[in-house]
């Protein structure tokens, strides 16, 4: 079945771009010129994904995404802007983003990404533990890839799904030092300097959710010079 998406971007030349390149590499898609437009669209439409600008008129792309994200917060979110630095990056990714692309892109990195993001969310189409084909566990962390849930002492922990792939990545090599260039690698299946700083924004964030206290991580540690790695630490009961 064709998976419908939803393209919001102020630029004409852009959106017409972008829908014919989905268009033609099978998608269903729908377009917005504004961001009041697309949040419409985003809410009272069925969408496997969206693709959003930031700087438009109406309202701008962050919070679409959170209004997005507050009523559909399993939707996907692929940021395409001309905002490139870091700082806007995290901006985006604290909205509710999965994923963040500068402007001028090559669109074979969008589809890229695009088919990406539809896997990650294609998998919790499922959510029942009955059928359950998989399960990790690494000292009090459980995690269920079949759709797409993770437990820490039998308490679910709500990751986004770059978070998600992370850890997954982790937990495959555990109490083992995994190299900065195997997690991009694994997670989005290529490098950039760039996506080494946003790799670590998402395992900061990830550490926010499954550490205590992520200044002093027990769970995902750093490699100095090398990547990260997770140890199987288990917290004694009170």
């Amino acid at each position: 079945m064709s998976k419908n998406l939803l393209i919001v971007d102020d630029d004409t030349d852009i959106r017409e771009l972008l829908e014919f390149d989905l268009s033609q590499s099978g998608y269903t898609v729908d377009t917005a010129k504004d961001g009041a437009e697309g949040l419409q669209k985003a809410l009272n439409n069925c969408y496997d994904l969206v693709l959003l600008d930031v700087m438009m008129p109406k309202m701008n792309g962050f919070d679409v995404c959170k209004n997005i994200k507050a009523h559909k917060p399993d939707l996907p979110v692929l940021m395409l802007t001309a905002k490139g630095t870091i700082a806007d990056k995290t901006d985006g990714f604290n909205s509710g983003a999965e994923d963040y692309i500068v402007k001028p892109f090559d669109i074979q990195e969008v589809l890229l990404r695009v088919r990406v993001l539809l896997r990650r969310s294609g998998s919790s189409d499922n959510k029942s533990p009955a059928k359950v084909k998989e399960i990790l566990k690494v000292g009090d962390i459980e995690l269920f890839p079949d759709y797409l849930e993770t437990t820490i002492k039998d308490k679910k922990i709500k990751l986004t799904p770059t978070e998600f792939e992370i850890l997954y990545c982790l937990m495959q090599h555990f109490d083992t030092s995994v190299t900065l260039a195997v997690l991009l690698n694994e997670v989005w299946g290529y490098d950039s300097d760039e996506d080494v700083r946003m790799l670590r924004v998402h395992v900061g964030g990830l550490r926010q959710k499954i550490e205590e206290n992520p200044k002093h991580p027990v769970y995902l540690q750093t490699v100095t010079n090398v990547g990260y790695k997770l140890t199987p630490f288990t917290k004694d009961e009170d």
